[in-house]
């Protein structure tokens, strides 16, 4: 029944489930009924969506701009009969196609990872036995029996549960293993709320309980996510954005001077070979043929730089948009914080006592003020942490410097703070043996637990549980003499309040001597116990978060916090590392995912940038809110480590995974993945990520003025009707061994000073801006007035076409040697950042200089490119004229600093 997908089975009771879903929880379903149910809902499994095949996600790389001037300049090589050039274009189109092809493939295989956490066999009653089937055999109305360690194989509602916790961390982003309950639940309670319900992909942590199944396959919650992933759009980055305006803008600028260029040799009578042959050369001379090569480069180099700093980068691109993002939307648990819960306060004997450390390691003390306690000679204190410890299900253990954690992340907390205290459970194994339990029920709110005193017939009994449900059953207080004094309740509620408020979550403890007992029941402790005190816990901020997060909005950057944990507990982990001002309050930084249903789109916009919290959000509600930032125009970082998150990961601009605690499902949806989950290492990526696009921006400035100094001097020479100073294959030589001698160095360039006191880059914003242009169109004006001097003068004094051509084409080549020292700083002088902050430049710029006089020289190189030897005269005069178009590059520089620094 497909009906049943949205239906509120947490609102029904568990006879009317049963009813409802036509089963028996006794004897479950036929196989009759099986079959006839499997032929209306089908498997339980994840459908894919169909999508493009292999062949047409390769044959998709080349339906780019950028591609077709790539192309258009091999076959234009070709057609030069220059093969070997022609197969290095060529090439570089391929590796393109190659890279985009294997990390577009890669990333569309997320769906396929959520067929996978289907478990493979669970346990079902049919025809009233107890059976193992294949998962994907579950239908409508089976009664399945879940147990420890189980994944849960669809969703179901729950109708016994013995102790049942089930781990939804994947699927809700809640930290803390849920307790279940069998009881109806309101209809407007939220997923992470509704305890009646096991879902599809969830592991049980503790206890057992049976249910029936209400959705399988697609259906589940977790189908619906994969819907959902499905329906994101995959956007583009800004830089692929900006690069396809320039390129079309490219296509076209380079056609329409090669048709100029070909209409005027036409109407003066040219020949039409020596007209196309002019045209050709124009259109050489146009094309950035290093560009998409040194886009590659300078994105690989940065996704090797940032996998050093453990970020791993699956998309490219993503590298670049890193610089872009302007807000970052983190999970809590796990990335902002350490994923530990930790004991920081214990309130015994009417004293608040500070516990220092953080996360498993033993590694603290308790302390009052600046005096370390011993508990030796604190009855109450020791008393509190001796029932933590001892009323409890969870281990630690710690081997070759790695903890290993059993159990309840809260218990763990527990054992780490008696820990701490110089208290191990082997030391009361003897003195202290449990002798029997009262199982968490969270129906009850508390768990008991009854121990044998050493040589003696008495027992004593230890209850941990909530404020609420342990303090009524209390009527003395132990103080740290030992004395015990009547219980104020007031005095104890207004305690654990305070320490609410303050994000930690607060266990209360007590205990009651018995003469003699072996059981012990709910009676026995209803009355008469002697209180403890309390122990506050919160799972603590990673190191250098709060650091991270200043860096952050110092560079123009919006931090939000997404998180399945309750408000308080989010609000102030939040004001402790500096995503809310500390005099904001819970009410002004908080959106609670339960009123997602009542915003539009258009109030959702608005809130998303005023709130820094989203609590208790669902896998939709985070797909809306990534929606709701980009309609605003930000550029969105999403983080994330469950299932629920993969979809928002898919629709934001920059997906980031967890590589230690991620799902597959998240890997696979992310456009970058954190090897150590920390949010420190998104700031050190968003570092990266903009000298990234700093020097992609040089590289273009320093490149086009080249293709347009080729082009003018081209054009100059049809308008001026005057024989070409430079070749076709001279110029493809200059573009093609400059990009790969000088250009690709700079990828190599540090980042510049301050590079994150700017503010984010609008995707909005062109690729190069009216300064920039200005300085491109300047310098290949003076390429092109330098490479004609020096050709004319040389002509006249030799008469010699190949020696004249020669000087243009080593002008054109010193002249970009020289700028390059300019382009390794766009704003700032080049002694700010060191001359020889870069050796690979120089090491380049040697190189570069090497070859040229293999060129000038070499009969071989004479005899193909048309060059001709030159003396030590002429390559003084070629230097001096680079040296020139530096100063003066220098001085743009300076002049534009002076006028624009201050705006």
């Amino acid at each position: 029944m497909q009906k049943n997908a949205d239906f509120p089975w947490h609102t029904l009771t568990p006879e009317e489930v049963i009813q409802r879903a036509q089963t028996s929880p006794v004897h479950g379903l036929t196989m009759e009924e099986v079959n006839s149910r499997q032929r209306i809902h089908g498997k339980n499994k994840i459908t894919s969506p169909k999508r493009n095949s292999p062949i047409k996600i390769f044959l998709l790389q080349f339906h780019q701009p950028l591609v077709y001037i790539l192309i258009a300049a091999g076959i234009t090589t070709l057609f030069l009969k220059e093969e070997i050039d022609a197969i290095v274009i060529f090439g570089v189109v391929l590796i393109n196609a190659t890279i985009g092809f294997i990390q577009e493939y890669k990333a569309l295989t997320a769906i396929e990872s959520l067929s996978k956490m289907i478990p493979t066999e669970v346990t079902v009653v049919r025809l009233g036995l107890r059976q193992r089937i294949p998962a994907e055999e579950l239908t409508i109305g089976d009664i399945v029996v879940l147990e420890s360690g189980d994944k849960v194989a669809a969703d179901i509602r729950l109708l016994r549960v013995r102790d049942l916790q089930i781990d939804e961390s994947a699927l809700t982003g809640e930290s803390i293993p849920v307790t279940k309950t069998v009881a109806p639940l309101a209809k407007d309670t939220v997923l992470a709320e509704r305890t009646n319900m096991a879902y599809s992909s969830t592991l049980v942590t503790y206890g057992a309980g049976t249910g029936v199944v209400v959705a399988i396959g697609s259906q589940t919650q977790i189908g619906k996510i994969n819907q959902l992933i499905a329906s994101a759009e995959s956007l583009s980055t800004p830089l692929t954005q900006n690069i396809n305006k320039f390129s079309n803008l490219l296509l076209y600028v380079i056609l329409a001077l090669a048709g100029f260029t070909f209409a005027i040799g036409f109407l003066r009578g040219h020949p039409l070979l020596e007209v196309f042959m002019t045209s050709v050369a124009l259109a050489v001379g146009a094309i950035p043929e290093g560009l998409p090569a040194a886009l590659t480069i300078t994105l690989a180099i940065g996704v090797s730089k940032m996998a050093k700093r453990n970020a791993i980068i699956r998309k490219m691109p993503a590298v670049e948009t890193l610089g872009s993002t302007s807000v970052i939307c983190s999970d809590k648990t796990g990335t902002l914080t350490q994923n530990q819960m930790t004991v920081q306060w214990i309130y015994a004997g009417k004293e608040y006592y500070e516990v220092s450390g953080v996360g498993y390691e033993p590694q603290g003390l308790i302390h009052q003020g600046d005096q370390p306690i011993d508990i030796h000679n604190n009855q109450a204190l020791k008393e509190c942490l001796v029932c933590g410890m001892l009323c409890n299900n969870s281990n630690i253990s710690f081997q070759n410097s790695k903890v290993n954690i059993e159990g309840d992340p809260t218990e763990v907390a527990l054992l780490v703070s008696a820990l701490k205290a110089g208290l191990s459970r082997s030391t009361f194994a003897n003195t202290l043996s449990r002798i029997d339990t009262i199982p968490f029920e969270a129906e009850f709110q508390f768990m008991a637990t009854l121990h044998q005193i050493e040589d003696s017939p008495n027992t004593i009994a230890y209850v941990k549980g909530s404020l609420e449900s342990v303090l009524p059953k209390c009527s003395h207080v132990l103080l740290a003499n030992g004395d015990r004094i009547p219980l104020e309740p007031s005095h104890y509620i207004s305690i654990a309040n305070l320490m609410a408020q303050s994000g930690l979550r607060v266990l209360a403890f007590a205990m009651r001597y018995f003469d003699d007992k072996q059981r012990i029941s709910h009676t026995d402790i209803l009355e008469g116990l002697t209180f403890l005190g309390f122990q506050a816990m919160i799972d603590p901020p990673r190191p250098g978060v709060e650091a991270a997060i200043k860096a952050c909005k110092g560079a123009g950057i919006k931090v939000k916090m997404i998180t399945g944990d309750h408000e308080l507990t989010a609000f102030a982990i939040a004001q402790k590392i500096g995503i809310v001002e500390s005099t904001q309050t819970p009410k002004e930084a908080v959106l609670n995912g339960k009123n997602m249903p009542y915003l539009s789109d258009f109030a959702l916009q608005d809130i998303a940038q005023r709130v820094s919290i989203f609590a208790r959000f669902a896998p939709e509600d985070k797909l809306r809110l990534v929606k709701a930032l980009q309609a605003q125009g930000e550029v969105v970082a999403m983080t994330g480590d469950g299932v629920n998150d993969a979809p928002a990961l898919k629709q934001a601009n920059i997906g980031i995974a967890m590589g230690k605690n991620g799902t597959a499902v998240s890997i696979e949806a992310a456009d970058m993945i954190l090897t150590d989950d920390n949010f420190c290492t998104i700031k050190v990526a968003i570092e990266e990520g903009r000298g990234v696009y700093d020097n992609l921006i040089k590289f273009i400035t320093w490149t086009l003025p080249t293709n347009f100094g080729e082009g003018l001097i081209v054009m100059v020479a049809v308008i001026a009707d005057v024989t070409l100073p430079i070749l076709p294959l001279q110029i493809l030589w200059i573009n093609m061994t400059t990009a790969g001698f000088l250009g690709l160095v700079l990828a190599f360039e540090g980042k510049e000073p301050g590079i994150m006191s700017n503010l984010p880059r609008s995707p909005k914003k062109p690729l190069l801006s009216k300064t920039l242009i200005f300085r491109i169109a300047l310098v290949g004006i003076l390429l092109c007035i330098a490479a004609f001097l020096f050709f004319n003068l040389t002509l006249s004094q030799s008469q010699n076409l190949a020696h004249a051509r020669t000087m243009a084409v080593n002008t054109f080549i010193m002249g970009e040697i020289f700028y390059l020292f300019n382009c390794r700083t766009l704003r700032y002088s080049l002694i700010k950042i060191g001359f020889w902050s870069n050796p690979l430049l120089l090491a380049g710029s040697v190189v570069m200089i090497g070859v040229q006089i293999l060129y000038t020289y070499l009969p071989f190189m004479n005899s193909t490119f048309g060059s001709a030897p030159l003396t030590l005269e002429e390559w003084f005069w070629i230097f001096i004229a680079g040296f020139c178009i530096f100063i003066i590059i220098e001085v743009e520089k300076l002049i534009q600093y002076l006028l624009f620094s201050e705006k």
